[in-house]
C-alpha cells in the first residue's frame, strides 16, 4: 500500500530534473512511497533523464508521458489520475526535497487529522551560484499574519504564503475539480484554496526547512520579473482564485478583501520598477470599503497620486 505519491511535473528541465528526482528517491522513510514524474513532451533532453534513473528505482519511479505538451494544469491532472498514495506532495522538477521531508509531512498529517494541507520552510537559493537568497515563508512580507495552523481566509486574504513545492495534501474525493480553476499562469494558488475547502481542514506550516526552491533565467519568478505584462497577468489570475472561492461559501468580504490586498501587492511591485501609472492604476483598485492589509496599504492608497511621495515613504530609491 502506497502512503505517499509525490507527483513532479517537468517541461525542458534536463539540467534539474534528475537531481529533483534523486532527492526524492532517495528519501529515508517507514513507509512505501512513490515518485510520479510527468514529461510534458519536452523537446530538450529531459525525458533521457528521468529514464535514465528509472533501472535503478524501478516502480518507486513512476513517468508519465504526455503525448504532447499539456501545461501544467493537464498535466497536474494526468499526475493527480496516477497517483496512489494517502497523502499527495507536489515538488516542481527544477526544486530540491531536503533530507526527512517525506517522512516529516506524512507523520504530521498523521497525527494531525484535521489538517488538510502541511507545508514546510524552504530555502530560495541561486542556480548558478548556489546562494541563499531568502526564507520562503519566513521571510515573506505577510509572514506575521499567518499563524502556524491557518484556514482557507488566511490563504485568500494573504496570498502564496506557503512554497509550491513544500506542500503535501491529505487526498480527498474531489481531486479533478480542485484542478477546475481556469488559471493557466498561476496554477499552485487556486488549488491550495480548493484543497482547503474540499479537504475540510487546515493549512499548517512545518518551520523546519525540508526543501529549496531553485530560483534561474527559465524559473517562474525570473520570467515574470522580466515582463510586467505577465506580472499582470498573475494579479488577474490571483484575483480570480479569490473570487472563485465565493463557490466554496467563503463569507464575500474575505474574499474581496483578498482581491485587495493582491492588487496592493502588485501595486507596490510596479512602483518600485518606477512604473507610476501601473501603481496608481492597481492602488486604485485596491481600496476595499476602508479596508486595508497594513499601514503601508492605507498609506500607499491615500498618496495614490504622488508616487515618489511612496517610494520616499516606504524608503526606496527612486528608479
Amino acid at each position: 500500500m502506497t502512503k505517499v505519491s509525490v507527483i513532479v511535473p517537468a517541461y525542458n528541465l534536463e539540467a534539474y530534473v534528475g537531481d529533483c528526482l534523486l532527492s526524492l528517491l532517495t528519501q529515508r522513510t517507514d513507509f512505501s512511497f512513490e515518485v510520479v514524474v510527468a514529461n510534458d513532451a519536452s523537446i530538450d533532453g529531459t525525458r533521457a533523464a528521468i529514464a535514465a534513473l528509472q533501472p535503478q528505482w524501478g516502480e518507486r519511479l513512476q513517468l508519465v508521458d504526455n503525448p504532447h505538451n499539456l501545461g501544467l494544469v493537464a498535466t497536474m491532472g494526468r499526475l493527480l489520475a496516477a497517483a496512489k498514495g494517502d497523502y499527495i506532495a507536489y515538488v516542481d522538477g527544477d526544486d530540491l526535497a531536503l533530507p526527512g521531508k517525506l517522512q516529516a509531512q506524512a507523520d504530521y498529517l498523521d497525527q494531525h487529522p484535521g489538517c488538510a494541507i502541511c507545508y514546510h520552510e524552504s530555502e530560495m537559493f541561486e542556480s548558478a551560484s548556489g546562494q541563499l537568497l531568502k526564507h520562503y515563508s519566513r521571510d515573506y512580507y505577510n509572514a506575521a499574519y499567518i499563524p502556524q495552523q491557518a484556514d482557507i481566509s488566511h490563504l485568500i486574504r494573504y496570498g502564496v504564503f506557503l512554497q509550491a513545492s513544500s506542500v503535501m495534501i491529505r487526498r480527498h474525493g474531489q481531486l479533478p475539480a480542485s484542478l477546475d480553476h481556469g488559471c493557466r499562469i498561476i496554477c499552485d494558488y487556486p488549488w491550495h484554496i480548493a484543497n482547503a475547502h474540499y479537504g475540510a481542514g487546515s493549512v499548517d506550516r512545518l518551520d523546519a526547512v525540508l526543501g529549496r526552491y531553485r530560483i534561474h533565467g527559465a524559473s517562474f519568478g525570473a520570467q515574470t520579473s522580466r515582463n510586467l505584462e505577465r506580472r499582470m497577468a498573475v494579479t488577474r489570475e490571483l484575483e480570480r482564485a479569490c473570487t472563485q472561492a465565493l463557490a466554496f461559501g467563503v463569507d464575500p468580504q474575505i474574499v474581496a478583501q483578498g482581491v485587495s490586498h493582491h492588487r496592493f501587492s502588485a501595486a507596490l511591485y510596479f512602483l518600485r520598477l518606477g512604473e507610476d501609472l501601473l501603481f496608481q492604476q492597481l492602488i486604485d483598485e485596491a481600496e476595499c470599503d476602508g479596508w486595508y492589509f497594513d499601514e503601508r496599504h492605507r498609506q500607499a492608497w491615500a498618496l495614490r497620486q504622488q508616487p515618489a511621495q511612496v517610494r520616499e515613504l516606504l524608503g526606496w530609491a527612486q528608479p
